[in-house]
């Protein structure tokens, strides 16, 4: 294995330094960095799950401020009952994809999105929910209706209760028949980024991934580079043969171009153990901060990839093809005003750094700051409002 160079440079000098190279970024440049991103689509009902009602009105309530408190109050009912209130605070659009492709729009990258996001009588229309994200977008094609999620919010993170029956009509003969193969091809040529996410929900994204491996990328010119970003989205349901399978077909991506592989702490260590590699080691009471890049650096060395990055609330890590490592303490907040959907921001802010040419250390400070803005201001972020927040990143409040 390569020798891995966690470099030492101050948290603040990355993101000054991710700030400068975002800045300098002009309209020309931000309008060439195209992405393609499907292939999911849902609809979020942001929950808060009531703790102790004051009275009937709709917001005069406690709310259950973190997951094991909420964790106690259903073991408690083990044989017994239990009635939860929870009152949703807010319904949004969501999917990995359209969150991702959300950031990606926001700093400026042209999107061409394909996938769930059609209204449930027509599937050639795209559900007025998405309306925000289709403004973002270049292009929205739309494939069949999203699936459905109920969010549980809480101050140390969220719960994803999933209806994923409509995403399953997405496939690769589907995305063939609607956007038919050699536009798809067409498009993809001119991209510079290429994301494809929710492998967890979706069960035809292996297919799909064969389809552009088989159909495709053999077909595209070779004067311009572009990369792949995945994300696997919470795998812990999936098999592990079921995993083996897809990270054989992420391997297979890369012999194409580029892959980076975005996962987060618990993904991390799944894979690891599947694979056969052993990342974490709390013997010696290591932080995260010489952890996590190192475990990226042997996954990603392991599996052949480009790149993995590895990301929780606290901030993230990541290994390259040249052996660099870094880790970035991400801007924490204790009370976020929305934390479903930060994994998708941070990898649209990554992707976007990648494609503009931003260094592994300084793309990380970008992702965390993309995320960090999007918890605060529960929107994402322009890329003046991403500037301004890393020249002015927030210290990390203690967790």
């Amino acid at each position: 294995m390569n020798p891995i160079h966690i470099q030492s440079v101050t948290r603040a000098g990355l993101a000054q330094s991710a700030a400068d190279a975002l800045e300098a970024i002009d309209n020309a440049q931000a309008l060439s960095m195209c992405s393609l991103v499907g292939f999911d689509g849902f609809v979020d009902s942001i929950i808060h799950v009531v703790d102790k009602r004051h009275s009937m009105a709709h917001d005069d309530y406690e709310r259950i401020h973190t997951i094991p408190q909420y964790a106690a109050r259903c073991g408690a009912a083990a044989n017994r009952s239990a009635n939860i209130e929870l009152v949703v605070v807010d319904t949004r659009f969501g999917g990995n994809g359209p969150l991702l492709s959300n950031a990606l729009g926001s700093l400026g990258s042209p999107v061409t999105y394909v996938g769930a996001v059609s209204t449930e009588d027509d599937w050639n229309k795209v559900d007025p929910i998405y309306q925000p994200f289709v403004d973002l977008c270049d292009q929205v094609i739309p494939l069949c209706p999203p699936g459905r999620t109920d969010a549980l919010e809480f101050d140390d993170g969220k719960i994803m209760l999933g209806k994923p029956e409509s995403v399953q009509r997405v496939t690769w003969k589907r995305i063939k028949e609607v956007v038919g193969l050699k536009k798809l091809i067409e498009i993809i040529d001119g991209v510079s980024l290429i994301s494809v996410v929710n492998w967890t929900l979706v069960g035809g994204v292996p297919g799909i991934w064969e389809g552009l491996c088989d159909d495709v990328f053999p077909h595209l010119s070779k004067d311009r580079d572009r990369r792949v970003f995945i994300d696997l989205s919470d795998p812990a349901k999936r098999t592990d043969a079921d995993i083996v399978i897809a990270m054989q077909l992420i391997q297979r991506l890369q012999k194409f171009m580029p892959v980076t592989l975005g996962l987060n702490l618990a993904e991390s260590g799944r894979i690891a153990g599947v694979i056969g590699v052993e990342v974490y080691d709390d013997e010696h009471n290591r932080t995260l901060a010489s952890m996590v890049p190192e475990a990226a650096s042997i996954i990603r060395e392991k599996l052949g990839l480009e790149c993995v990055v590895i990301h929780q609330h606290t901030g993230a890590g990541g290994a390259d093809r040249s052996g660099e490592s870094h880790w970035f303490a991400g801007p924490y907040t204790r009370k976020p005003r929305i934390s479903t959907g930060a994994g998708d921001h941070f990898g649209g802010g990554f992707s976007f750094a990648q494609m503009a040419g931003l260094p592994l250390g300084e793309s990380l400070a970008a992702a965390c700051g993309v995320a960090g803005a999007y918890v605060r201001d529960a929107a994402s972020p322009s890329r003046t409002r991403l500037i301004e927040f890393l020249r002015d990143l927030p210290v990390p409040e203690i967790n």
